[in-house]
């Protein structure tokens, strides 16, 4: 399981430094993706064969089905770590989540999600506010702290 928060800087040839407490877990070989929220998705290769068949399984007859594995298949790319721990980004995923400098490094239950410093601190600045309202709406789904 994927948890904490990291801040690590992307270089100028768009390489970012994985965290050393995910990269035994990601393995050498993994795949990011377009997430929600403009952020990337980074998957570890057995996560993403289970995505990959709960998305086959979505009707090809609905239009919004169609969009979702779209967006999200084709921003998809195989990544490796470096020596270093480094991860080069390629730039369509770089554009997307407006990836410059200062990066966070979320570890989110089977995913890793790489987001801009500034949009995560935006992000999270509104979430902390309605966290309560968030959590109150999970007990529908039967969910209990």
């Amino acid at each position: 399981m994927f948890m904490g928060e990291y801040q690590h800087s992307i270089d100028d040839k768009g390489r970012l430094i994985i965290p050393a407490k995910f990269r035994d877990q990601l393995g050498a070989n993994f795949i990011a993706t377009r997430g929600l929220d403009n952020c990337l998705f980074v998957y570890p290769s057995d996560e993403w064969a289970i995505l990959e068949q709960k998305l086959k399984s979505l009707p090809l007859m609905k239009s919004d089905a169609r969009a979702f594995t779209r967006f999200f298949f084709s921003g998809a790319t195989e990544c490796e770590l470096d020596k270093q721990g480094r991860v080069n980004i390629p730039p369509h995923l770089r554009e997307y989540a407006k990836l410059e400098k200062e990066c966070m490094v979320l570890g989110v239950s089977n995913r890793v999600e790489v987001w801009s410093k500034s949009s995560w601190e935006g992000y999270y600045q509104q979430s902390e506010q309605a966290f309560n309202e968030i959590a109150e709406k999970l007990v529908d789904f039967d969910f209990n702290f």
